[in-house]
C-alpha cells in the first residue's frame, strides 16, 4: 500500500493517542529503545502494560501521522527486538509482545506497530527500575492506586469464596435461609426433568448441587450467603458485613449474614417514599416509589458477588439526597460498566466464581451479563436518571442509583421519546449530570438537534422542548442577561427598602430551570454584590447599616 493509504489505515486502528496508544517517529531506533528514562521505548511499554496493554507505532509523525519511516534500525530486526524488550523489561509477559511491520509500496518508508501485552496478574512491569503509567501525554511512576490494585489482582485459578472454612459444619449454617435458597433453586430449574426431586434432597446433597458447599465442605460463599450471623467470625479477618448509613443524620446500621436474607433487610431499611413525574401529555401525574425494589437488592447483591474480601471492608450503602451510593471494594472486574449498559457483552470473568456461580443458582444474580442492562433499562423506564459508577477508582467501585429528576426536559423526553437510541439516552444522561461526554458524542447529540450551549455548559435544546411540548419550560430554563435581573431588583428597592429574604424571593423562581437551589442563592448573591459595587444604569445599593450587615436579615435599599 502506498503511504497515503498506510497513513489512512493507521488512523483507522490507531487514530487517537490515548491509555493504549503511542504514536512516535523514532528516527533512530539505537537512541528510542532503550534511551531518556520515561521517555523511550521500554517506559512506554511498561505503562501500557501496567494498564490493559496498548499499542506503540514506530515511524510516524505525531499529531498527524503522517507516514515518515524508521530511519536508523542500528542492529534492531523484527526478529531480535522482542527479546532485547524481554531483557530490558521486569515482568512483562512475553505472550502477546510482537511486532507488525508495514512498508510504504512508493516510499519504502517503514512503520513498526509494537504490540504490547497487559501485565501478568500481581506483576507491575518495570523499566529503568521503575512502574510506570500514562499520564496525559507523559509517563509517571506507577501511582499508589494503581500498584495496588494490580497487587491484588486474583491469580488463575485463585477464588477466595470457594475455600472451605476450616471447623466450619452445616450447623453454622441458618435453617431458614437454606430453606429459602432451595425454594429460589427449585424456581429457577422448575423446567428441569429432576425438578420434582429437590423437595427430597438432603440439605447436604442439595448445597453441594446448588455448588454452595463443596464435597459437603462449608465454603466462604455459604458462610456470606447462609450462615448464621455469628459464623461472620469463621471468615475472620475478612469482614462479611453491609452497613447502611445515612451521612447527614450521622445513623449508621451494620447488617450480617446470612445475606439471602439480610440484603431484604437493608433495602427495607432505605427511606422509600413515592415521588411524582408530570407527563406533558397527561393531566395526571405519574406516581411510583422514588427507587424500585427490585433494582436495589439487584445493586447489593452485585456489590456481594464482586467484593474484594481480602481488602477486609464492609460493603457500604449510603442514602444521600435523591440517591443511593453503594460501595464495594476491586475496581471493576471485566472491562467497564458502559460496556453491559445495552445487554451485548457478557461478562469473561469474576472476581468470586464460587460466590457468583452460587448466588445465580439461588436467583440472586444474573450471570449473562444483563443485570447492569435490566437496572439502565428500569431507570429508563421510570423517567428517572440512569445508574452511573462515577466516584469508582481502581481499587473500588461506586455504584449511584437516582430517586430524583434532575433535568425536567431529560425525563419529559424519555416520557415521550420511548424509542429513543439507548446511546443517546446514555450520553443526554450524562450531559443532565455535568459529566464528561466525548467530543464526538456531543456532535452527535448536536447534529439530532438534543443539546444546545457551549461545552461544559449543554443544556436540553430547544428541540428537546418542543418534541416534548414543554416550549414554555424551555424559555423559562434559558437565562435571561444579569442586566434583566438587576433591573428587577432596582425596581423593586424602588418601593421601598427590603430584607435579603424578601429580594431573594423575588428573584428565586424566575433563575434558570437549569440552575440548583445552591446555585441560584449564589447568583442571588452575586448580583446583589455587583449592584453594590458597579449599579445599574448609575443607580447603586447598599445594606442599611442600622441592621445586620448580612444574612437574610439585612435590610437593603437605594444608595442616596
Amino acid at each position: 500500500m502506498t503511504a497515503s493509504e498506510l497513513q489512512a489505515l493507521l488512523r483507522e486502528r490507531y487514530g487517537k493517542e490515548n491509555e493504549a496508544v503511542e504514536w512516535k517517529a523514532a528516527s533512530s531506533l539505537k537512541s528510542f529503545v532503550s534511551g531518556r528514562v520515561g521517555e523511550d521505548l521500554i517506559s512506554y511499554i511498561s505503562a501500557f502494560a501496567n494498564m490493559d496493554g496498548g499499542c506503540v507505532v514506530l515511524g510516524v509523525e505525531d499529531k498527524t501521522l503522517a507516514i515518515k519511516g524508521i530511519q536508523h534500525f542500528e542492529d534492531y530486526t523484527l526478529e531480535n527486538l522482542p527479546h532485547r524488550l524481554m531483557g530490558n523489561l521486569v515482568n512483562l509477559p512475553s505472550l502477546g509482545l510482537h511486532i507488525e511491520p508495514f512498508v510504504a509500496s512508493d516510499t519504502s518508508a517503514t512503520v513498526w506497530v509494537v504490540h504490547v501485552p497487559r501485565h501478568a496478574p500481581r506483576k507491575p512491569v518495570v523499566a529503568h527500575k521503575k512502574a510506570w503509567q500514562r499520564d496525559g501525554d507523559s509517563l509517571v511512576e506507577l501511582r499508589k492506586d494503581r500498584h495496588d490494585a494490580i497487587l491484588a489482582e486474583p491469580l488463575a485459578g485463585e477464588d477466595w469464596s470457594a475455600v472451605v472454612v476450616p471447623n466450619a459444619t452445616l450447623d453454622d449454617l441458618d435453617p431458614n435461609a437454606v430453606a429459602l435458597a432451595r425454594r429460589k433453586f427449585t424456581d429457577r430449574h422448575r423446567n428441569e426433568r429432576w425438578a420434582g426431586d429437590v423437595a427430597g434432597w438432603t440439605d447436604a446433597s442439595f448445597l453441594d448441587k446448588a455448588k454452595i458447599t463443596r464435597g459437603g465442605g462449608v465454603t466462604r460463599a455459604a458462610l456470606l450467603l447462609l450462615g448464621r450471623p455469628e459464623s461472620a467470625a469463621l471468615l475472620s479477618p475478612n469482614p462479611a458485613e453491609i452497613s447502611w448509613k445515612l451521612p447527614d443524620e450521622r445513623v449508621i446500621e451494620h447488617f450480617s449474614p446470612p445475606f439471602l436474607l439480610t440484603t431484604t433487610d437493608v433495602s427495607k431499611r432505605i427511606r422509600n417514599p413515592n415521588i411524582k413525574l408530570f407527563p406533558a401529555t397527561q393531566l395526571i401525574a405519574t406516581e411510583m416509589p422514588r427507587y424500585d425494589n427490585q433494582l436495589v437488592l439487584e445493586s447489593l447483591h452485585n456489590c456481594l458477588a464482586h467484593q474484594d474480601y481480602g481488602q477486609n471492608a464492609r460493603v457500604v450503602v449510603e442514602e444521600i439526597v435523591g440517591r443511593l451510593k453503594m460501595t464495594n471494594m476491586g475496581g471493576f472486574v471485566d472491562g467497564a460498566p458502559e460496556d453491559y449498559f445495552d445487554g451485548s457483552r457478557t461478562p469473561s470473568v469474576y472476581r468470586n466464581p464460587w460466590l457468583a456461580a452460587a448466588m445465580n443458582e439461588i436467583g440472586m444474580i444474573d450471570k449473562g451479563g444483563f443485570g447492569i442492562a435490566d437496572m439502565v433499562s428500569t431507570q429508563r423506564k421510570r423517567y428517572l436518571p440512569l445508574p452511573d459508577y462515577e466516584g469508582s477508582t481502581l481499587n473500588k467501585t461506586v455504584l449511584n442509583v437516582y430517586g430524583q429528576s434532575i433535568d425536567e426536559n431529560y425525563s419529559r423526553l424519555l416520557m415521550e421519546e420511548t424509542d429513543l437510541p439507548i446511546e443517546q439516552v446514555v450520553w443526554l444522561d450524562r450531559i443532565q449530570k455535568k459529566l464528561r461526554v466525548d467530543d464526538t458524542y456531543v456532535a452527535a447529540l448536536r447534529s439530532h438537534g438534543l443539546i444546545e450551549g457551549r461545552k461544559p455548559n449543554w443544556t436540553v435544546s430547544a428541540r428537546v422542548a418542543q418534541v416534548t411540548r414543554t416550549e414554555n419550560a424551555y424559555v423559562l430554563n434559558s437565562a435571561f442577561d444579569d442586566e434583566h435581573y438587576k433591573a428587577l431588583l432596582i425596581k423593586r428597592l424602588m418601593l421601598g427598602p427590603a430584607s435579603g429574604a424578601q429580594l431573594r424571593e423575588l428573584l428565586f423562581e424566575k433563575l434558570p430551570g437549569v440552575l440548583n437551589a445552591v446555585a441560584k442563592e449564589t447568583k442571588i448573591k452575586n448580583l446583589r454584590t455587583a449592584l453594590r459595587l458597579r449599579g445599574h444604569n448609575g443607580t447603586y445599593i447598599e445594606v442599611d447599616p442600622a441592621g445586620p450587615l448580612r444574612g437574610p436579615g439585612a435590610i437593603w435599599r437605594i444608595r442616596s
